[in-house]
Order: C-alpha cells, then structure tokens, then sequence
C-alpha cells in the first residue's frame, strides 16, 4: 500500500500527491482484489465513496479542508448509516436498511470521513472467530483457513488486508480488542460512556461500546479525537471533557508505573504469547517504566460472570425482533398450514387415546391442544425461529433462564454483584500502577470450523478481555510479532488503564509500536 496509515495519507493529501478520490480508488480496487477470498464486507458503496470524495476534493480547493478528509472508514454492520443496509450479520435483518445516522456517523462525516462500506460480523456481534454470519464466515487476510476472531471480525480483517485506512466495530466482551490481535491491528475500546452509543444495534447495553481498529495508534487517536464526548441522543454517555489524544503519543514511558497481573500470566495461556508479552515488557522497562506484579483476584469469575450479564442483556434487548414490526417474517400461509397440521395431528392422537381408554394420554393432549398457539404467537416463533442463528438462539435462552422467576437472584443478580468485586479489584490496583499490560488472547488465531462445536471453549477466548467491560474500563491491543508455531499468525498485547484514560493506553501503545 502506498499510504498504508491515514497520518501518511494526510501528509500525502497536503502535499498535493493524491487526492481523496485517488485513495477511494485504490482502495476500492484491492477490494475488488482479495474481498471475494476474505468476506470482509457485507455491502460496499463504490458510488457513494466516490463521490463524497470528489465533494471533499473540491472543498479542499476551496481552502475548506476537514480534519479526517481522506480517511477511507469501513463500519461494522451493526452501526447505523441512513439508507445503508444494517443487517448484524443476521437473517432477521438481511433485508432492513437504517433510517438514520448513528451519532459517530454523524461526527466522521462532518470531519470528512468517507465511509466505503459495511463489514462483516458474528450475528448481533455475539461471537469470538466471525463465524455465525449469516453472510458466511470471515477468514484471516493472513491465512484464509483461519478466523480473524470476532465479533469485529471484519472490520480487523478490511483493516489488515489494506481495504480501507480504519474501520469502526463494538467491543461488548473483546470484540475489538481480539480481533485486533488475530489480524495483527490497533484496536481501541474506550471507557463506556466515553462514546456515543446511538445509532449501535443494542446487544448488552451495559457492556457495548464503539472503537476503531486502525494501523497506527496516531490513526486511533485521531478518529477517537472525533467520536469522543457527550450526546443529548445517549443517556449513558458521560459529561467528560475530551482531551486531544495525539498530543501524547511521542511521550514515550519514563516514568510510568505499569502492573502486570498474576491471574492473566497463569495456566491456559500459550507459552510463546508469554514469552512475547514478557519480552515487550523487557523493553518498557529498558525504556524507563516501572514494571511490578499486581494481582485481580477475581479474574477467574469474570467469563461467567459476563456470560450471564450479556446474555440477560441480550435475552432482553432482541426481544423486539418478532418480525411483525420489522426484521424477518415466516410466511404467514405456511405458518397456519403447519399450525393447522399440528392441531389435526393431535386430534387423530386424542381421538386414539379415548378409544383406547388411556385416561392420562386424553388429559394431556388435551391440555396440549388447550395450549396451542394462537396464529400470531405461531407467526412469531416461526419468524425468530428462521431469522436468529444457533449461537443468538443460545444466548436468548441463557438469558432468558437467567432472569426467569426463580432464578434471577441466583445467577442475574450474583453476577452483577461479582462484577462489582471485579471493577474493585481494578479501582484497587490502579492505586498502585497507571496502566496494566496483559495478553490479549490466550491463544493465536484457530482453524476456521476448530471450536464451533464448543461453545465453552470458543467462549474461554474472550478471559483477558471481558474484565474491561465488566468494569468498564478503555482497553487497547497492539500488534507485537508474529506467532512462531502459525503461518505468519499475530499476536496482540493489552494495556488496560483507569476511566477515561484513553490518552495513557495510547502514549503506551505508541512506545510499543515504535
């Protein structure tokens, strides 16, 4: 790639060597190149890319130049644009397109962002390798028979694969941060409340936020630079001011005091991330950081405990998807022919029943065709039956359990009070050290297919990342090499630091990078 960063895009721009519509184009052409072998992306709007960048163009010969023109931004598929498709890489979805413009869609345009095209993702943003798409697997743009991790799986892959400069995805439990670290980019998860969450197709709402994934910690500063801040559209986003966040970033770390903590180091994490995590931490030390141990000792409950809290979210929040108001619809016909069948089928089984004189089989068909199912309560499980996958099918159910009578104080309200133990455990270590360095995954990027029959397992991938959301906490990973026992495979680093402590995590990331 001739300006593989935005920085060099924009150095580029302004000594008149491309133009916004020059870079469109390049881009545009390697999709054309490699996307049919990646999938990273759902919808691309080649006329739409082109003529904003035409517009920007001319603006820029007037003397009017926006800070971001000629940043060429792919959005994860769960993020509003009007009149884009907004599927969530779900087939209850696959034909409904937004009606409006989520607020960081709102800021990137007004700065000059020129958004080419929607990007792939797991179903709802609920999985850890992009594989429960309904618009099929994406693959690693590193080795294709491997996942780019998820949920933000395509958005890492558009990034990786030089399809755009940067692209925006979700991070509920990871889902920036791991598929950053699986395809070798920068991946940024703010402190919740910090971005605006308008215009996101809800999944957790306590838990999810939006973050860049760019190739250069000075890209993901100067994009946050625009997202950052407060929205009247947005009860949780937070009344804090926004500093500029590439003011920083030569600082260097002199001077900082960086924990590592025991309980991400521990048993489960391959040897070789280790020893790359280790050697990373060497050269911050040798550049003037204090490096101590710290301990959060109750790190071993957070992936429970996340699985409770989101999927209880999650039960609640795709509840609206009945395909009567929007989103996939069964056929009605065949709904009632099937219903109807059930009912004859069951009458032919009562009947039976009483000729045999079997008293308890005539009380419960009986009972069953008392309960039957209206037409329209049919016409909804039909609907969500067709429209969800397996995986949101799985999670609906958990979190349905969870808060069912009964068994809410038992495992939705003990969740929630374990992540307060967490975000303590995080508020009590940062009184001791600025910022926390840990794996991002405890293992490199798998085959594609190798752990779709265990759920536990794919869900174990998420252990050094759901912490943050649960405490909600800005997280950032950083490429650090590539994994020796995988074909040319990355691998990511995570720093983790206080609330609203963006400018740190990325002054640190940059030092990492250099």
């Amino acid at each position: 790639m001739e300006y593989p960063t935005f920085t060099d895009a924009r150095r580029a721009l302004d000594a008149g060597e491309t133009s916004c519509e020059a870079l469109v184009s390049s881009f545009l052409e390697r999709i054309d190149a490699r996307d049919d072998e990646i999938n990273a992306f759902t919808s691309v709007d080649q006329d739409g890319a082109l003529n904003h960048a035409r517009y920007l163009d001319s603006q820029r010969e007037r003397g009017n130049p926006r800070p971001l023109a000629g940043l060429v931004l792919a959005v994860k598929d769960n993020i509003c644009i009007r009149g884009y498709p907004v599927s969530c890489g779900s087939k209850m979805l696959a034909d409904f397109s937004s009606l409006y413009d989520a607020t960081v869609i709102d800021r990137l345009r007004d700065a000059g962002a020129i958004f080419i095209g929607k990007t792939n993702c797991d179903e709802f943003a609920m999985g850890s390798s992009n594989e429960t798409s309904h618009f099929g697997p994406v693959r690693n743009p590193h080795a294709p028979e491997y996942v780019p991790g998820g949920s933000s799986g395509g958005s890492a892959a558009a990034v990786a694969a030089g399809l755009c400069h940067a692209a925006l995805g979700s991070d509920t439990g990871g889902s920036v941060r791991q598929p950053a670290a699986f395809c070798g980019t920068v991946g940024l998860k703010p402190t919740y409340g910090r971005v605006s969450r308008s215009g996101l197709v809800a999944f957790a709402s306590s838990l999810d936020v939006i973050g860049p994934l760019t190739r250069s910690a000075e890209d993901a500063a100067t994009i946050l630079n625009v997202i950052a801040g407060e929205d009247e559209r947005d009860s949780t986003s937070a009344p804090v001011d926004v500093p500029d966040y590439t003011e920083g970033l030569g600082d260097g770390v002199e001077g900082l005091r960086l924990g590592l903590p025991e309980e991400y180091f521990a048993e489960g994490l391959d040897d070789d991330i280790r020893r790359m995590v280790t050697e990373q931490v060497d050269r911050l030390d040798d550049a003037g950081a204090t490096v101590e141990e710290v301990s959060l000792p109750h790190t071993e409950y957070g992936v429970a405990t996340y699985y409770l809290v989101a999927t209880a979210e999650a039960s609640s929040n795709l509840a609206r998807y009945d395909g009567i108001r929007y989103g996939h619809r069964a056929d009605l016909q065949e709904t009632k022919q099937a219903l109807q069948e059930r009912r004859e089928e069951l009458k032919e089984e009562l009947a039976s029943a009483r000729a045999q004189g079997d008293e308890a089989r005539v009380d419960t068909l009986e009972a069953q065709l008392d309960d039957e199912q209206s037409t329209l309560d049919a016409l909804y499980t039909r609907s969500r039956t067709e429209g969800f996958g397996d995986e949101v099918k799985r999670r609906i159910m958990l979190g349905t359990y969870a808060l069912s009578a009964g068994y809410y104080d038992k495992y939705y309200e003990k969740a929630q009070r374990v992540r307060t133990l967490i975000r303590h455990d995080f508020e009590r270590a940062f009184e001791d050290v600025d910022a926390l360095i840990t794996p991002t995954t405890p293992t490199p990027p798998f085959r594609l297919g190798e752990k779709t029959d265990d759920p536990l397992e794919m869900y174990l991938n998420d252990i050094y990342t759901v912490t943050a959301n649960l405490a909600g906490l800005p997280g950032l990973t950083v490429p650090i090499g590539e994994h020796p026992d995988t074909p040319g495979l990355p691998v990511g680093l995570q720093v983790l630091g206080p609330h609203f402590d963006e400018a740190l995590l990325l002054r640190i990331g940059a030092a990492i990078m250099e």
